[in-house]
């Protein structure tokens, strides 16, 4: 092998180390900005998460209190103890005395704040 030869496989081998080297860069360019991408979402993740959390936390309070607000109160079961006792207590004969039937209207109320 010449010389000349040695020295163009090793400038060869020097343009293809350049090429390389290049290609090295880039790769770690991209992989830097994959790193900071990967980063980005998992804050994002996280604040996600917890946003979802503190919904979830107030979605289940609002059940509580909507739950408690369907029981009857104690206005419910004096209404009903004074149908009971034989008074209306619809709007049209409120107060006045039943004549040992039911009243339709009392009943519809009755079952109405049931629900």
């Amino acid at each position: 092998m010449s010389k000349r030869q040695i020295f163009d496989q090793v400038s060869d081998m020097e343009t293809q180390i350049g090429e390389l080297y290049e290609q090295l860069g880039d790769l770690k360019g991209k992989l830097s900005n994959l790193l900071e991408d990967k980063h980005r979402l998992e804050m994002e993740n996280h604040h996600l998460r917890s946003r979802l959390e503190q919904a979830d936390d107030d979605f289940k309070e609002n059940e509580v209190v909507k739950e408690t607000s369907n029981i009857p109160g104690e206005g419910y079961d004096n209404l009903a103890r004074l149908y009971e006792e034989g008074f209306h207590i619809c709007n049209v004969h409120f107060g006045t005395p039943r004549q040992e039937e039911d009243c339709l209207f009392c009943l519809e109320f009755l079952n109405k704040t049931k629900k």
